[in-house]
């Protein structure tokens, strides 16, 4: 049963028929009014009749009241007594389970009034209002009457015995038995008024007693009105919200004629004078096209927030809708994703349905929609640790032929799927996507499958396309999984593929590669040589050199690295070292040289004179020790001026200065090179005087400009020195002088530098004489030789003997 009108947004209620006895009792009858306790529904009829129901509708009781119709059912708040009202004029209070009745007759039109039990349970009348017209509703809560007549609503208040308030009905054109007022206690203060389009929140409050005079206790405001698109059937609260029952007549397009329209519920926010509405509904209950404003009712129990629209033919009941109601619009909706994120926040509240079934539902709905790896992917979330449905749906994957698509997602660990479903997938990539099988050997473990199954599989392929690269790699992958490893690496170095080095390392396979080694280096020198190298207790140097005699580039390399590492271990090969530097590597031979103590001077010198190396064996002559040679090599082979310099300023020889000098003499740029540059090893002058008149050289100016300035530096930096020197002295001759003037410390710890004796004596009564220097050494005076006649002043002998510049005499103590 279709409620709510076709809208994007979710509805705010639900709702279904009040059945079982309801629809019984309303095939031969029509339901008048209806109350709501918390424990069961009272039912009036427009035979006399008022029935007691459960909330499923089932009839628990069943009074016959009246032969007409019954306006209006009241219960107290234990439910133990029933107030009820005719058309006919009678008002009779049942009690439910005591038995005990109250009859009382009226005429029509009615005075309102209040009937209380007094002394001796004697019933009082006294008169609440008359002289209006017909009372046509009352509601009563807690001190506070309020009640409708042709003119407005009143309220009383029981406590002060005083009326506090009319509020007249605006739309006095409507016919208001046609129309009647809807009332409704929110609370205990608040009353929601509905009359035709109108509605208006009442709020009852305490008067401040400086304006008391002779007005009531309490007065009360309007906090909200405003006017509603239909006619109000009925009213109850819902938080701080409205829930408005409304007869609604519309038009027909074509005879343009007025007929009676669904009813509809509406859930409204309420302003000050307008309000916001917030969710619609029409419901389509039975026999609406003849029901006029006032056969509709709503009545509501506040505990469960139920509403019940009741009319002649049918029972509605509304409710808030649930967790588990949000869930059936979302999946309505094809909201899958967003239903399963809402069962996960929800998933100790909902109780239809599971988390599981909603996840499988928005599966089968992503493969439908053709997003596939959309729907594998999410299997990772929905299925979790179930292997028995990941097994299920990878078998639906493979009926839509998607088995590449979830490949990716499978579990590979908790928990662990038959060996056949992982062996189904690698064959599906094997027929169609070789790059596809490599990457999920790769990913996978090994012992997901049978991997002797897998090998077959991709030999077989082999057969076809026996040079593919990509199916050799997987291939050697496999082997060394299934620990076959001179197989992989046969595989990797006919591949030359960069994990071959890594494959030795990991399972030592270096015994099978003796007789590869120049394939590895072919493949990558550096790091075959770094792993030989690194495992020369494996593979000896003498093997490596031996296997590389035909590839002495490839030789050069290792012997290189060798020698980096270590300049002793390869000394025997030194020799064959010089000819594979000069071959393949001259600009590390000069380092080499330079670094290496094993090295045969002479077999270099030959092989580089041979080269016409110039540096080298400038480098050979200077270390054999004929320097004058490696120097006239560079004047004429280098004709290098500033390397000559440099060359004589390492050796600090005079005699190869002057051949220096001498091969300079005749040629003009070697003698400004001179000039400029050895004017801190040799006197500038021995060169001057020998530079033949006329002759012209280049910059001489600025050369000789530069040896001044050298020499004006070096005289101001002895100048400079000699002040610092002579400053210094001053200062430390001062210090000396202060802490020679101070006084010293003479006990009997103290002995004497010449006997050893303590410098005083045990008897402090004998007479003694001691000398005391600035140096701090002490004397007995008799220890001491007397002062010459040349040199009267005397000095300390230990100082003396030491240079150290002896201190004189600078106390002389006597007794």
């Amino acid at each position: 049963m279709n409620w709510e009108e076709e809208s994007e947004e979710e509805p705010k209620l639900k709702y279904e028929r009040l059945s079982n006895g309801v629809t019984e009792i309303l095939q031969k009858d029509a339901a008048s009014c209806m109350t709501v306790h918390d424990k069961f529904l009272a039912l009036g009829t427009h035979y006399g009749k008022v029935y007691l129901l459960d909330v499923q509708g089932n009839i628990t009781q069943k009074f016959d009241v009246s032969p007409v119709k019954i306006n209006q059912i009241s219960l107290d708040e234990s439910g133990e007594h029933m107030g009820v009202c005719s058309e006919d004029g009678k008002v009779q209070v049942f009690g439910l389970y005591s038995g005990e009745e109250f009859h009382e007759t009226f005429d029509c039109p009615i005075k309102l009034l209040l009937f209380e039990r007094s002394w001796m349970s004697r019933w009082k009348s006294s008169v609440l209002h008359e002289g209006e017209g017909n009372i046509r509703s009352v509601k009563w809560r807690g001190h506070l009457i309020a009640w409708t007549n042709n003119m407005g609503v009143k309220i009383f208040d029981i406590t002060s015995k005083q009326r506090i308030t009319n509020v007249p009905r605006d739309d006095i054109s409507l016919r208001p038995d046609m129309y009647p007022c809807s009332l409704c206690w929110k609370d205990g203060v608040t009353l929601i008024i509905g009359w035709g389009t109108s509605v208006k929140i009442c709020s009852v409050k305490e008067r401040h007693a400086s304006e008391m005079r002779d007005l009531p206790s309490r007065y009360v405001e309007i906090v909200s009105q405003f006017e509603t698109e239909f006619y109000v059937s009925g009213l109850a609260p819902l938080c701080d919200q409205l829930v408005v029952l409304s007869y609604v007549k519309e038009v027909s397009e074509k005879t343009e004629r007025e007929y009676c329209a669904r009813p509809r519920l509406d859930i409204i926010q309420p302003l000050s004078e307008t309000c916001e509405e917030i969710s619609s509904d029409a419901l389509t209950v039975r026999g609406f096209q003849e029901n006029e404003c006032r056969d509709y009712h709503l009545e509501y129990s506040e505990g469960e927030s139920l509403f019940y629209i009741v009319s002649p033919r049918d029972v509605v009941v509304a409710k808030e809708r649930d967790q588990d109601d949000h869930i059936d619009w979302l999946l309505e909706k094809k909201k899958y994703e967003e239903a399963l994120m809402a069962a996960e926040i929800s998933q100790k509240n909902i109780k239809r349905h599971k988390i599981l079934d909603i996840g499988l539902a928005y599966i089968n709905h992503l493969v439908e929609k053709g997003e596939y790896d959309i729907a594998a992917r999410k299997c990772q979330k929905i299925l979790g640790k179930n292997a028995a449905l990941w097994e299920y749906e990878v078998y639906k994957f493979k009926e839509i032929g998607q088995l590449k698509a979830i490949s990716p997602y499978l579990p590979r660990g908790d928990p662990v799927l038959k060996p056949l479903i992982y062996e189904m997938i690698l064959h599906e990539f094997l027929e169609s996507d070789y790059e596809g099988f490599a990457s999920l050997i790769r990913e996978w473990p090994g012992d997901l499958y049978n991997n002797s199954v897998i090998v077959q599989a991709v030999r077989d392929h082999l057969k076809k396309d026996s040079q593919n690269r990509t199916l050799l790699k997987t291939l050697a992958e496999l082997y060394t999984y299934d620990k076959n490893y001179v197989n992989a690496l046969e595989i990797y170095l006919t591949l030359r593929h960069k994990d071959v080095f890594q494959l030795i390392h990991k399972h030592n396979l270096f015994s099978s590669i003796k007789d590869k080694i120049v394939l590895l280096m072919d493949f990558d020198s550096e790091k075959a040589v770094d792993m030989l190298l690194d495992n020369e207790d494996k593979i000896s140097i003498k093997k490596v050199v031996e296997e590389l005699e035909d590839r002495p580039e490839l030789q050069h390399v290792y012997l290189h690295k060798l020698f980096k590492r270590d300049h002793h271990k390869g000394q025997r090969y030194h020799e064959k070292q010089i000819s594979l530097y000069a071959e393949y590597d001259r600009s590390n031979l000069l380092p080499f040289l330079r670094d290496s103590t094993h090295c045969p001077l002479e077999k270099a010198l030959e092989i580089c004179q041979q080269r016409n190396f110039v540096e080298e064996t400038v480098y050979l002559l200077s270390r054999m020790g004929n320097s004058r040679s490696a120097l006239k090599m560079i004047m004429e082979e280098l004709h290098d001026v500033d390397k000559a310099i440099e060359f004589a300023k390492e050796q600090d020889d005079g005699e190869l200065w002057e051949d220096l000098i001498l091969y300079s003499i005749d040629k003009p740029p070697f003698i400004t090179g001179l000039l400029n540059n050895i004017g801190t090893h040799v006197d500038p002058i021995l060169l001057i005087h020998r530079i033949k008149e006329g002759m012209e050289i280049p910059n001489l100016r600025d050369s000789l400009v530069k040896i001044l300035q050298d020499y004006n530096l070096q005289i101001l930096l002895r100048e400079g020195c000699k002040k610092i020197l002579v400053a210094d002295s001053l200062s430390l001759l001062k210090k000396m002088h202060r802490t020679q003037m101070k006084g010293v410390l003479v006990d009997e710890e103290n002995i004497c530098e010449s006997c050893l004796s303590p410098i005083l004596p045990s008897d402090a009564a004998k007479p003694f004489s001691v000398l005391v220097f600035h140096c701090r050494h002490m004397f007995h005076k008799e220890c001491l030789p007397g002062p010459s006649t040349n040199s009267p002043a005397q000095f300390c002998g230990i100082c003396s003997a030491k240079h150290r510049g002896p201190g004189s005499a600078i106390l002389e103590m006597k007794k």
